[in-house]
């Protein structure tokens, strides 16, 4: 299996940024996988890390694009029978249903670093018919950082760049916690904001 996945990462990378983008796009292969081998790409200087970034980025938000349209046009029931296709099923959506109910559309960015409704949070978003440019700027401004650590630890790794998961479990532990806390402030800022003052 770890050969077949080698063999697509470099059919991918030989595309160049284009390829990075698609793998993030299909992520058939984890995001993670895609861009800790295309920072092993920028050490050996077949890419740059600007143009890596940027393909990341891009790849990833029309990737939730998608779900958001899934989940806009089909709704849940539609998802609920196709969803195992895209490796999301019913615990993932009413998960991210509730997280989407619970935190608003702010979760958004937030829910992109925590396993399991990171990627079915799109799905809530479209069905709730969300701002789809709001939905899009925070889906990217979360893509920024994701895509900037994984390319720095696959540079860090080099052609250890496949224990990708394990370097990364260091540094995701302290980042949900950081992102939880923020949801906390997030939900007690919009539970006690005051209502504007009518004039």
């Amino acid at each position: 299996m770890e050969a077949v996945i080698i063999d697509v990462l470099e059919w991918l990378t030989g595309l160049g940024y284009v390829g990075i983008a698609i793998g993030l796009m299909l992520e058939v292969i984890p995001s993670e996988i895609v861009l800790a081998y295309g920072g092993y790409m920028i050490v050996l200087g077949r890419i740059e890390m600007l143009g890596a970034v940027l393909a990341g980025v891009v790849g990833g938000t029309l990737a939730q694009i998608f779900l958001y349209w899934l989940g806009s046009i089909g709704g849940r029931p539609f998802l609920e029978k196709y969803g195992k296709y895209l490796f999301i099923n019913k615990h993932h959506l009413d998960l991210s249903e509730s997280w989407f109910e619970k935190y608003g559309p702010g979760v958004i960015f937030g829910a992109r670093f925590i396993p399991v409704v990171r990627h079915a949070i799109s799905i809530p978003a479209g069905i709730a018919k969300m701002s789809l440019w709001k939905f899009t700027v925070y889906t990217a401004a979360a893509m920024i950082p994701w895509t900037i650590l994984f390319l720095y630890l696959g540079m860090e790794l080099g052609s250890n760049w496949m224990y990708i998961k394990e370097a990364a479990k260091p540094m995701m532990t302290p980042l949900i916690c950081i992102i939880c806390l923020a949801f906390v402030v997030y939900f007690v800022s919009r539970r006690f904001k005051k209502p504007p003052i009518n004039e």
